[in-house]
């Protein structure tokens, strides 16, 4: 098992500690350790909105795809998921609100770097650099998901609350900003000490910023960002693709960003940290997407039961088998049949969500958790930035950047990792479909569909409305709270 012990601060409930507002700015950012704690603080943000018991960001990308199935006990647990999956939610909802919420607190958190630490020196220099990428990261979520919002870039006083919204573009160039003055003061991923792997890198912020670019449409300035990380030579595709997602391949070739959680926290039902503005130092979310233990007989699968959300579809299966691709797909998805010949079975079949098949990837493992109740103490990482999807990204990018030989060069490395022949056919419609099958389950599919604009053809079956769903609603205590916040329409 690989885990990073990250830091005494962050292993702390951030949202618990005494205030650092206790002391005045000008005494507590003056050395290198306040600087180091004020930045962790602003990545723990990133543990809290991906795992937070039942708000987690990576579920409110994921359950409005087509990809899989919100799931759960029936149609009324939790019903902000079940909303997210038949596209019934408004600004009210629970998990969307959260998201919202952890990215402005991670944005006032890299502020609060970002503008109280002098760059004296080197080290105090990379810091405001990982704030600066840390920064981009949330604008980043708040652009793609809600299409505007307030850019609070200082820290504002109750006076100041009611903030203008900008559109996308304007976070978009702000994102931009950000990473570019951030990338000459980060390290190269190789330049970081083991204990430092969780740190923003020179890469993670030039993958980020040809991201940033691509969502607003630069394509020549997206693919060139990515050719950046690309020439660095820094990271390669690991050619085990069933081992890809478990801990033993945490911070590995592949890896240019992860949240990182543990496994030694020992929480029992008594003392996990349910509710509330907590840190989560567990990865919760894991255990609430394993197959749901009351039907779900593992046999040789080394799979465990879990509490049955986010069931894949049987049409993604089909994808998979359709383009030939056993490698992914076996390390992805199982269906019934599949579980069957290994030893287990499935035996509800009308099961709220279930749709024939069992997920594989960041399936629920027992030797991946730890503890006095393993199901509370899941601590394997989420990958934010995977250079899988950087070549997909900047294939992408060159193409319709006018590049096609760059562009299938990219696609087709992604394509034989997977041991498949080299694409043909519309190369947009291959990138596509490799990035259907290479990233499922990891976030970016229904994003990724709201931007190519196929998501009405797409979703339209599953209840996305054109002109409506493309982004999320502006939470209810948004508007409520700020004089200035516009409502996206239809909501």
């Amino acid at each position: 098992m690989t885990l990073i012990a990250l830091s005494a601060a962050c292993q702390k409930d951030f949202l618990e500690v005494d205030p650092i507002g206790k002391l005045t700015v000008e005494k507590f950012y003056n050395t290198d350790e306040d600087a180091n704690r004020a930045v962790i603080a602003a990545y723990d943000i990133l543990q809290w909105m991906n795992a937070r018991d039942w708000n987690s960001a990576y579920l409110v990308k994921t359950f409005p795809s087509d990809e899989s199935n919100v799931g759960g006990g029936d149609a009324g647990d939790q019903p902000p998921y079940q909303e997210l999956g038949i596209y019934n939610y408004g600004p009210s909802n629970a998990t969307i609100t959260a998201v919202w919420q952890s990215s402005y607190f991670g944005i006032y958190r890299a502020n609060q770097v970002i503008n109280n630490v002098k760059p004296e020196t080197d080290f105090r220099k990379r810091i405001i650099a990982e704030a600066k990428f840390l920064r981009a990261y949330y604008f980043f979520e708040i652009a793609s998901m809600f299409g505007n919002g307030p850019l609070n870039l200082t820290d504002l006083t109750p006076s100041e609350y009611s903030q203008p919204f900008v559109d996308a573009a304007s976070i978009y160039a702000q994102v931009a900003k950000d990473l570019t003055e951030a990338i000459p003061d980060l390290p190269l991923k190789s330049q970081y000490a083991l204990e430092d792997a969780f740190r923003a890198s020179k890469g993670a912020a030039q993958a980020l910023l040809g991201k940033c670019y691509l969502y607003d449409k630069k394509y020549a300035e997206s693919a060139a960002a990515f050719e950046e990380v690309i020439a660095t030579a820094e990271y390669t595709l690991q050619q085990d693709f069933s081992t890809l997602f478990l801990q033993s391949s945490e911070f590995g070739e592949e890896s240019l960003f992860e949240v990182s959680w543990v496994t030694d926290m020992g929480y029992d039902w008594g003392s996990f940290q349910w509710g509330g503005n907590r840190a989560m130092e567990n990865n919760i979310t894991w255990q609430l997407t394993g197959p749901r233990g009351d039907y779900f007989e593992p046999g040789n699968t080394d799979l465990v039961g879990g509490w049955g959300f986010n069931y894949p579809k049987q049409n993604l299966y089909n994808a998979f088998v359709a383009a030939g691709d056993t490698t992914r797909r076996v390390a992805s998805i199982l269906s019934l049949e599949d579980l069957r010949a290994q030893g287990g079975d499935w035996t509800n079949e009308s099961a709220w969500g279930w749709d024939g098949c069992i997920r594989v990837k960041y399936g629920t493992r027992l030797d991946e958790t730890d503890g006095p109740v393993s199901e509370l103490n899941y601590g394997t990482n989420l990958r934010l930035i995977r250079y899988a999807d950087v070549l997909l990204m900047a294939a992408e990018a060159y193409h319709l950047s006018g590049n096609d030989g760059k562009a299938a060069e990219y696609l087709n490395l992604v394509r034989n990792r997977a041991t498949l022949p080299p694409f043909s056919g519309d190369i947009m419609t291959a990138i596509k479909k490799e990035r259907e099958l290479e990233l499922c389950f990891e976030g970016v599919r229904f994003l990724d569909l709201v931007r190519w604009g196929d998501a009405p053809s797409v979703l339209g079956p599953l209840g996305f409305v054109t002109g409506k769903h493309e982004v999320f609603p502006i939470p209810q205590d948004e508007m409520r709270n700020n004089s200035n916040a516009v409502q996206n329409s239809g909501y």
